[in-house]
């Protein structure tokens, strides 16, 4: 057994270094990613644990399987001040993360050839770890948990993901069918790529396996990377939500959230969330976190990768949900605008809209739900001090009586009650959605 762990993983080294993963140009910037950088910023997941808002200057990253970079570069530009460090079992990979980094400015970054089980031998210790793309080719996610814990200070967190096996399971059907032709028995290159294109289109199109998996990206010198991390993926296993949670226990870990979370909501499946019928309604409260995943997972299987965050047990800081706060809660509150907001673009556009009297769509510049996402030109002014700093909901109550002094229906005086219930309405539908962050 241990012979063939061996021989997988040299495998798996042989395919990153003759084609390092991702194949994104160096030059390549996510500079104008939102999204991407907003699930690579500490902050984000920091919050979701402790409901504080955590300054990233100074802190170590890890990015486990680093590849040819390109997560490392997301991670330093949205970490600011951080130091990351990489590591990878392709040679390949690593000497191109390197250039990468340089080519980006960012030299507060170091590069090594190094497995994940061979973190425990080192003296690192990191707030963030960042594993992309690469649990799910362990045999024993525990073990690699593990690994990544043992270098994990105690209040840090791990993003790691696993391929879902439902989710997934026509590519790992076509991975079997390759496999028993002999296309991954070494290394997966240009020949055997070339086969994969050649038979699924010979395949008439009503063949099943054809029609759930196949499309034109998987041709041309365009589509080989995808092919090789689909069809010739090696190494490349499939779990379940109750298999994540098996490798947090296996580990001693504990849950955080889905990176992805607004798209694991359940009651969002049914057709009227508030009105859910009855057996459902009554037995969701009870159930925990793990069920409601496994249940949506099972209703629903749209994710390829089961995205999450996770830490040590018991050393999150202990809160009030925003939602159940009280009207001290929000007296002593403190308003952060999330830092991926903080563009030029964005305050530009905010303060058109604000001049123009027209809403303010801030879902443009970080969609993170379908829906669009707009705020009221009346509502939005109370966005602009918090592009310079933190505000207090105090002083955001007396901004807001000085530019709505009256109110528009009634002419009276607006007062402090009333620009604090407005002020409340925004900054919960904001915080839920992720846009702002509320410290109490």
């Amino acid at each position: 057994m241990q012979a063939q762990a061996s021989d997988l993983v040299e495998k798996i080294r042989q395919q990153f270094d003759s084609a390092p993963y991702p194949r994104i140009s160096v030059d390549e910037s996510p500079k104008d990613k939102p999204n991407l950088l907003y699930i690579h910023n500490l902050v984000t997941a920091y919050y979701l644990k402790n409901q504080k808002v955590i300054d990233t200057k100074g802190k170590v990253i890890l990015d486990a399987g680093c590849g040819s970079g390109y997560k490392s570069l997301v991670l330093a530009q949205a970490n600011p001040g951080a130091k990351i460090i990489g590591v990878d079992i392709s040679q390949e990979s690593v000497k191109l993360a390197q250039q990468r980094l340089e080519y980006h400015g960012f030299d507060n970054a170091e590069f090594y050839v190094l497995g994940i089980d061979d973190l425990p031998q080192t003296d690192w210790e990191f707030d963030y770890i960042n594993c992309d793309e690469l649990l799910y080719l362990f045999n024993d996610t525990g073990k690699a948990l593990q690994a990544m814990k043992a270098v994990l200070k105690p209040e840090g967190i791990i993003r790691s993901n696993l391929h879902s096996s439902i989710q997934r399971f026509n590519y790992f059907r076509a991975q079997k069918m390759f496999t028993m032709m002999g296309l991954m028995d070494g290394n997966p290159e240009d020949l055997e790529m070339g086969i994969v294109v050649e038979i699924m289109n010979a395949l008439q199109d009503k063949v099943n396996i054809k029609a759930l998996t196949w499309n034109s990206k998987y041709e041309g010198e365009d589509g080989k990377e995808a092919i090789l991390m689909n069809y010739l993926f090696q190494g490349d296993k499939g779990y379940t939500i109750t298999d994540m949670f098996n490798g947090f226990r296996a580990a001693n870990l504990e849950f955080i959230s889905m990176v992805n979370w607004r798209e694991w909501d359940l009651t969002n499946l049914f057709k009227e969330p508030d009105n859910l019928p009855a057996f459902i309604a009554m037995s969701l409260p009870e159930s925990s976190i793990e069920e409601k995943l496994q249940l949506f997972e099972l209703m629903h299987p749209v994710h390829r990768l089961l995205d999450f965050w996770c830490g040590n047990p018991n050393q999150g800081q202990s809160f009030v949900p925003v939602e159940e706060w009280n009207d001290s809660n929000w007296e002593n509150a403190k308003v952060h605008l999330h830092p991926q907001l903080k563009t030029p673009k964005f305050r530009e556009e905010l303060i058109a809209c604000i001049k123009e009297i027209r809403p303010f769509i801030i879902s443009q510049y970080l969609s993170l739900i379908e829906d669009s996402v707009s705020i009221d030109s009346s509502m939005a002014f109370c966005l602009i001090p918090l592009l310079e700093q933190p505000q207090s909901m105090t002083s955001l109550a007396e901004r807001w009586k000085q530019i709505r002094p009256l109110n528009p229906v009634t002419l009276e005086a607006t007062d402090q009650s009333q620009a604090f219930y407005m002020l409340q309405q925004l900054f919960l539908r904001l915080e839920s959605l992720g846009y702002v962050m509320l410290e109490g």
